[in-house]
């Protein structure tokens, strides 16, 4: 007789209670958060009126939407691109057997987890305070949010970097710098080059939310149009939105592919 595939190993009385209590908080969180289907079911008659108002899309102010799309894209370039740059000094900081001690690295660790524990939106408003309204605001809050993003993922393929070169050039007096320059760095450069395209996307769609808190590009466009009750001219923004980031997704993939081969 063929060998039958094995069975789910019975759970023990500790794994029992772990799978109840993981149980019993999301039944918590679904009450906690308000969760009612007949709410649910009350309001899709006005999400029906909602579509039937934004179809078919309001194309007539499609060149002042391109305008604001495009600004957000550049947006997410430049703040990917800032966050790119500072986000290698400090990879390199927090990464185990690169940084100067424990002290340094512990450090550049805090200050990636606050970049990427608080939210884009979050440092929008800050810097929205900071520098006043506009894309400026909101390209600072992309590149902060980029080095929390890209921080984490630099120093954990620095650290994964093949340890034969960085010994070889060790064994004949390289520096720290040396060493890190010519053989952590190419070694880490394919999955920093990815970590960086998947954090132009992150940014992509994180601009057009921006905008709400006044932070420049298309949001603004697309809150305006919610709130004078323009559903036409918001399907048409969000169908702009939809393909800009679609566009950006296929690239970044092409180029993955191209960097992984």
């Amino acid at each position: 007789m063929p060998d039958l595939p094995p069975r789910f190993a019975r759970p023990g009385p500790a794994g029992f209670a772990i799978a109840a209590g993981a149980l019993a908080l999301v039944v918590s969180a679904i009450g906690g958060a308000g969760v009612s289907p007949t709410t649910f079911a009350e309001g899709l008659p006005a999400l029906a009126r909602f579509l039937a108002q934004a179809f078919p899309p309001d194309p007539s102010r499609l060149p002042n939407i391109l305008g604001a799309l495009i600004e957000t894209f550049q947006m997410a370039i430049a703040g990917t691109a800032f966050g790119v740059l500072a986000a290698v000094p400090f990879g390199i900081l927090a990464a185990r057997g690169l940084a100067p001690g424990r002290l340094v690295r512990g450090a550049a660790r805090a200050v990636i987890a606050l970049c990427r524990t608080i939210p884009d939106l979050v440092w929008g408003l800050i810097f929205v305070v900071a520098v006043g309204l506009g894309p400026f605001a909101g390209t600072l809050a992309l590149a902060v949010d980029t080095i929390g993003y890209c921080g984490r993922f630099f120093a954990e393929a620095m650290e994964e970097a093949e340890r034969g070169p960085q010994e070889a050039l060790a064994a004949v007096g390289a520096g720290r710098i040396g060493i890190i320059a010519c053989a952590v760095l190419p070694s880490a450069l394919p999955g920093m080059i990815a970590a960086a395209l998947f954090a132009l996307e992150k940014a992509t769609r994180a601009s057009v939310v921006l905008g709400l808190v006044g932070a420049g590009g298309i949001g603004v466009e697309l809150k305006v149009a919610m709130d004078l009750f323009n559903y036409a001219e918001a399907a048409t923004i969000l169908i702009c939105v939809f393909v800009l980031v679609l566009a950006v997704e296929q690239a970044s993939q092409a180029l993955r592919r191209r960097i992984i081969a």
